[in-house]
């Protein structure tokens, strides 16, 4: 007698659980899905300690009559696929046929529909996967579904359940995702009795994000939208004032469903950039349609998973609408009030934005030479006014950010002061990304004004005159508007930072001689990697050959490394490209971008160093005329400003 039996669908939906019900948030999740096929316009989750004691769904979707009712609790029937042509267009978010059965395998489940006929509704009770009775219900059209003592037969599984706490926070999670996804649909949840969420179902992304992520920070998102011939996008993104611990905030959202996307969530921090602290994630939704021939939502057990026909293009279209969009949202860092002191009725926890080019200044006439004794090292021969302009000047292009009527939350303060001064467009951070676009707008700013038009035309901030010092690092200016501090190692930083990666770009870049050539010893594995990689090295100015007995000998560096750290350089650099592992082809132009915030930072002023007051003034006109101020390479603020309005309001002289 043969030894392979076939399992009873009793065991075979309870090994199928496994794979779907993971946790009570998984049963949310699956059932919600089900209520948004169903075409609901509105949905209530309610949920019982952490929902292992009971979860409740009520929707006002079409419903079902007794037949679909009875056969929802088959495994593998379902009303979304008929055909395996149905496979490779999905447009649902449930289509297995596995979710019910599964659910009512482990638990007991109550469920209650009526369609849109009007007859009689229909009451199913089922327990641990076996029907116990099917009663006549109230006509109320829509469906509830009721799940009791979760996993009650499976209790290995039940005893490795997280606590209360963990697990409605992943409930809540699934929610919040599938808000973001269908904002015309009014989602409510509840723990215990408390609201947790609740949605109005408007239509309004932007007020789905008010309601997860509360009003000051809806205040603080920009609009992202765009489209190619296969792919349109939409939705907001946080400035760089709003920033998290993880990657758990960036949700994509394709064809309305949830998507963990690593290349897609990678995109969106590239659009970032050097605007971020290391560490720190952005607050990100992002609603993408696509023709679902071009998705496969079929590799992951739970869907949470899905491969694009043409990823790299979408990537890269992401990409660049993000860069895009905050272009426009960069400002200078305002501390909040909220941070300090407690908030009165009728303040705004936001002070408006600023007119960055106040009229009525002139620059004051200071000279490259300073720039280059006192911010660059006196040693040092650097380029003329005129060739720093022509590298690091852009012209505005005059585009001007204007307040969203989306942004009047309801919940917004009644005395909120709102953002009357529109911000002048910024340039991103990338340089290495935008050399093509930046080389176009520098043509075009010097054939339409002079150096110095082009100079007052490009400063995405305004004069500043320095008064001082604190602590040896952090500059106090001033002008009309108010105090700024500049972190003056972070100022120098970015400068460095412009400035090495346009040495970097350069083909024939002039090159320094080693007295003495400069050895590099290594391991074995990492000998092989490095004699591959020689053409690597040169690309970033150094000249390196192999010198046997797993030693390598550096002759050669490009005649602009900083000074002093030149050894200290080359071998960060080589270690960079030991680094890259086994890679078959390593991104030039990443590595460029690491070279060049390496060496900004080495070569930048430190902490605790005292200026004098033309140094301060050669740094801050410096400062003016990189391409993005805001943020040093690594992302942490260059600049904070205090408005005249807040100093007298803390000293009292306005009430």
């Amino acid at each position: 007698m043969g030894i392979i039996q076939v399992m009873d669908d009793q065991l075979s939906n309870m090994i199928a659980a496994g794979e779907v019900v993971e946790r009570p948030a998984s049963v949310v999740k699956e059932l919600v899905e089900n209520a948004i096929d169903a075409m609901a316009k509105r949905i209530e989750i309610h949920v019982e300690e952490g929902g292992l004691g009971s979860i409740r769904i009520v929707d006002d979707g079409h419903g079902m009559e007794r037949s679909d009712c009875l056969l929802a609790f088959e495994r593998h029937a379902t009303s979304k696929i008929r055909t395996t042509r149905d496979l490779f267009q999905i447009r649902t978010l449930g289509f297995r046929g596995e979710a019910l059965p599964s659910i009512a395998s482990v638990a007991r489940v109550e469920l209650t529909s009526t369609d849109a006929s009007g007859k009689v509704g229909t009451q199913i009770v089922v327990e641990g996967g076996k029907v116990q009775s099917v009663t006549d219900a109230a006509a109320v059209q829509g469906t509830q579904i009721v799940i009791r003592d979760l996993f009650f037969n499976t209790p290995a599984r039940l005893k490795y359940m997280k606590s209360i706490s963990t697990e409605i926070g992943h409930i809540s999670d699934f929610v919040n995702r599938l808000a973001l996804a269908y904002p015309g649909i009014a989602f409510t949840l509840t723990h215990n009795g408390k609201m947790i969420l609740q949605t109005s179902g408007d239509g309004k992304l932007l007020h789905v994000m008010a309601a997860i992520y509360g009003v000051q920070v809806a205040k603080l998102l920009l609009p992202v939208s765009g489209e190619t011939l296969d792919f349109r996008w939409s939705g907001y993104l946080a400035k760089t004032e709003v920033t998290r611990a993880n990657r758990s905030y960036i949700s994509t959202l394709v064809n309305g469903r949830y998507i963990r996307s690593y290349p897609l969530t990678n995109a969106i921090m590239r659009g970032y950039h050097t605007l971020l602290p290391v560490g720190r994630f952005p607050i990100v939704a992002l609603q993408l349609e696509m023709d679902p021939t071009l998705v496969d939502v079929n590799v992951h057990p739970a869907k949470l998973e899905a491969r694009f026909s043409k990823e790299q293009e979408l990537c890269e279209a992401i990409e660049t609408a993000v860069r895009t969009a905050l272009r426009q949202g960069l400002r200078i860092v305002q501390p909040l009030q909220a941070e300090r002191r407690g908030r009165g009725r009728g303040e705004s926890l936001f002070q408006p934005q600023l007119e960055l080019n106040p009229a009525g200044y002139t620059r004051p006439a200071v000279k490259m030479e300073k720039i280059d004794s006192a911010v660059f090292g006196q040693s040092r021969k650097l380029p003329t006014e005129a060739e720093v302009r022509e590298r690091f000047l852009v012209k505005e292009s005059g585009v001007t950010e204007q307040p969203s009527a989306e942004l009047q939350v309801e919940a917004a303060h009644s005395g909120a002061e709102t953002a009357a001064a529109a911000e002048p467009s910024v340039q991103a951070a990338s340089a290495a990304a935008d050399d093509a676009a930046f080389d176009a707008e520098a043509s075009a700013a010097q054939g339409s004004a002079s150096a110095g038009e082009a100079a007052e035309a490009a400063a995405a901030i305004p004069m500043l005159y320095p008064v001082g010092q604190v602590h040896g690092t952090y500059i106090v200016a001033q002008n009309e508007t108010g105090m700024y501090l500049i972190d003056q190692h972070a100022a120098q930083e970015r400068i460095y930072y412009e400035f090495f990666m346009e040495k970097l770009q350069e083909e024939s870049a002039s090159s320094q001689l080693l007295l003495f050539p400069h050895t590099v010893e290594c391991t074995a594995a990492e000998e092989a990697r490095l004699l591959k990689r020689l053409e690597l090295l040169r690309s970033l100015g150094l000249e390196a050959e192999w010198f046997g007995s797993r030693t390598f000998i550096v002759r050669a560096h490009p005649s602009w490394f900083p000074q002093g750290s030149e050894l200290e350089v080359i071998d960060e650099l080589i270690q960079f490209v030991l680094e890259a592992g086994e890679q078959a082809r390593i991104d030039i132009r990443e590595m460029r971008e690491k070279a060049a915030i390496m060496m900004s930072c080495k070569a930048s002023i430190k902490a605790n160093r005292f200026l004098t007051h033309a140094e301060m003034e050669a740094l801050l006109e410096r400062l003016r005329m990189t391409k993005s101020p805001f943020t040093c390479p690594h992302g942490r603020p260059i600049i904070i400003h205090f408005s005249t309005y807040e100093l007298e309001k803390m000293f009292k002289r306005v009430m």
